[in-house]
């Protein structure tokens, strides 16, 4: 982890699981620094899937379950695993700034 990612994360408040108290404080920086602490990088198809979760966030006030995600962006199953190891849904949530979604463990 760089320490500009730790300089970003130190700004931002979340919860016990890992997740932004406050969804409206996240910007791009802050997905980058979550996802560098992840030892993600992040590419244009993981963006596909931050942008549809923030969208779906705004419009239905919580963030989209993996089936959602497959269903509505040309991101399939196998693909989102690769781009969001260990809980897709979950991690892909957490960049995007959205709390845990819906049936995760």
């Amino acid at each position: 982890m760089s320490t500009q990612t730790e300089i970003i994360l130190e700004t931002v408040e979340f919860d016990d699981d890992g997740f932004m108290v406050d969804p409206n404080a996240w910007t791009p920086e802050i997905a980058e620094a979550i996802a560098d602490d992840q030892g993600i990088q992040l590419t244009d198809r993981h963006w596909v899937v931050i942008n549809f979760a923030r969208k779906e966030f705004e419009e239905n006030d919580e963030p989209p379950t993996l089936r959602r995600i497959t269903k509505r962006t040309d991101v399939n199953t196998k693909e989102i695993y690769q781009l969001f190891p260990g809980g897709p849904a979950k991690n892909a949530s957490r960049i995007a700034g959205l709390g845990k979604p819906t049936g995760c463990i």
